[in-house]
């Protein structure tokens, strides 16, 4: 195999592949990437770690010898990242095993490869349901949920996003949900062309985040098929299949209150800032927030054994509230990670100052969020 590619495209290929990688894995062939130039000049990248595939199409690439071989991902990202703008790069593998050889204007060097056929396929199956969706809404999904996803490897099953059809006022939609335990999001979408007989399944959250940055690179549609174990997506030139997560995710409707009756709406800007400024008094990552809501009025506080306690007020200029007062606790975290994906208004809805409380965005009937209080 032998073949030139510019620097600046071969870099965008192994950045999106080489993240695929598991870098501490007991497999010599997984911390590679297999590297396949056909003769009819594209260049075929594919990154594994036995959950996920990537492949990348590049084409326009000068082939002198089509072939194919496996190389260090980490270790070949890096050297093309470091390599100057505009640098041709010369990729040259003589077959069996000898090195790869890497050459750059005046910079050479050589990289042992591992044997093509040890390295795994991951085929995709019967993915018998196939839509796409647009690349902006799969993005607002991703970020309205992910962040709730849990990081408990006991709990695998919430180990990732939740995708299933659901009905809203008799109209069919997709939804994206992850909870923690702690926490629950719920998002939902205008259901795709095509997309009604998909089953639900729980996308791992690994795959999400490589889909997410994927995303982030186009404007146009996302295809996306899958069956009841697998998924894949299709991207401009990047397909990314995963497996997805063998359990059952739980009954989450159940734990969405519908008898909240105390309303605030509060600025999401003013009460975001107010929040950072009285939990900045504790460097503890479950830092309780304490809302003292009145009339039209919102005091936050704050309070550490080692730093002292602080506080701040919102008043009717930002905030509107007229049920009777309420004390409740939440951690920091949680609302800050909740403000960072709305519009300009928040909408709470609280029953008392130890049940569960609904957040909105006043703007965005499609996202729910549930929180539980802390005791403070």
């Amino acid at each position: 195999m032998k073949f030139s590619v510019e620097r600046a495209i071969l870099l965008k290929a192994l950045a999106h592949t080489q993240s695929v990688v598991e870098r501490r894995n007991t497999i010599p062939i997984l911390a590679n990437i297999l590297l396949d130039a056909s003769a009819e000049g594209v260049l075929r990248l594919t990154a594994t770690d036995m959950e996920i595939a990537i492949v990348e199409e590049v084409p326009g690439v000068q082939v002198a010898r089509a072939g194919r071989t496996t190389a260090p991902a980490a270790t070949l990202y890096e050297i093309v990242r470091k390599l100057p703008d505009g640098a041709t790069i010369e990729l040259d593998h003589k077959g069996g095993d000898a090195p790869l050889a890497l050459r750059a204007g005046k910079f050479n060097t050589t990289l042992q490869v591992l044997p093509v056929e040890d390295f795994p396929s991951m085929t995709e199956g019967s993915l018998p349901h196939q839509f796409k969706i647009e690349a902006a809404r799969l993005r607002g999904m991703i970020d309205r949920t992910r962040f709730a996803i849990s990081t408990e490897e006991t709990r695998y099953y919430l180990n990732g996003i939740y995708f299933h059809v659901a009905e809203n006022d008799g109209r069919k939609v997709m939804r994206a949900a992850a909870t923690d335990g702690h926490r629950l999001a719920r998002v939902e979408e205008d259901l795709p062309d095509g997309a009604a007989g998909m089953p639900g399944v729980i996308i791992p959250r690994k795959t999400i985040n490589e889909l997410r940055k994927l995303a982030e690179e186009t404007r146009d549609e996302i295809e996306m098929r899958l069956s009841d174990t697998k998924v894949s997506f299709r991207i401009g030139p990047v397909s990314l299949t995963s497996k997805l997560i063998d359990g059952t995710f739980p009954d989450y409707e159940r734990v969405i209150p519908r008898g909240n009756d105390k309303v605030m709406e509060v600025a999401r800007q003013a009460f975001a800032d107010a929040v950072g400024r009285v939990a900045a008094i504790s460097s503890e990552r479950s830092r309780p927030v304490k809302l003292s809501i009145g009339r039209n009025h919102l005091l936050l506080t704050a309070s550490s054994a080692e730093q002292g306690s602080a506080q701040e007020e919102l008043d009717e200029d930002v905030v509107t509230y007229a049920a009777a007062p309420i004390e409740i606790g939440f951690q920091a975290r949680y609302l800050a990670d909740i403000t960072d994906q709305v519009g300009d208004m928040l909408r709470f809805k609280f029953s008392d100052g130890s049940a569960p409380t609904v957040v909105q965005d006043a703007g965005d009937e499609g996202a729910l969020y549930v929180l539980m209080p802390m005791r403070v």
